[in-house]
């Protein structure tokens, strides 16, 4: 009985060899099986953070550049640089919930949060919402239509509900 000890051993070290062979060669030769729809998302993903940056950095060309320019966006701009006129910091977090693709059609529904000061001593404004996204396109992904609660706009807002002892908007 002692004798047959190693040869089980030696078939048992085979066979684990034989698997982690298999596992390694099956997971190093994967690759992705719609690599078109994965790239389409991303370029989704790096819109709506170009969206957010140029907002953020106050930057209109870039802003006007994602937007299809016959679009239904005068709103959207107006508010846009009215929020460049009334602020001079804003910071803003976009969080996509999710994406539906039909054809070229794209909607993108995020929910944000923002802070916009005036000056760099003010407490500022603190907000977030949910809104859509409406996008289109395949290659070049460009905004056509912006629904819902969206961050634009904060300017009119602020002044309205304002709070003065606290520098944030009432509730």
């Amino acid at each position: 009985m002692i004798e047959s000890c190693p040869p089980i051993r030696l078939y048992l070290s085979r066979v684990f060899l034989a698997m982690v062979l298999i596992t390694t060669v099956g997971c190093a030769g994967k690759t992705l099986q719609y690599k078109d729809d994965h790239d389409r998302i991303l370029r989704i993903d790096q819109a709506v953070e170009s969206l957010r940056k140029s907002y953020v950095e106050r930057d209109r060309s870039a802003l006007e550049a994602l937007f299809l320019p016959s679009g239904n966006l005068d709103q959207v701009q107006r508010e846009i640089h009215a929020d460049f006129d009334t602020f001079r910091d804003i910071q803003l977090e976009f969080s996509i919930e999710r994406i539906l693709i039909e054809g070229d059609n794209i909607d993108v529904f995020v929910h944000w949060q923002g802070q916009w000061k005036r000056d760099s001593a003010e407490a500022g404004t603190r907000q977030r919402g949910h809104g859509r996204l409406a996008w289109v396109g395949t290659q070049s992904i460009l905004l056509r239509e912006a629904q819902g609660d969206l961050p634009f706009g904060m300017g009119a807002r602020a002044s309205v509900g304002e709070d003065p002892a606290r520098g944030q908007a009432k509730p």
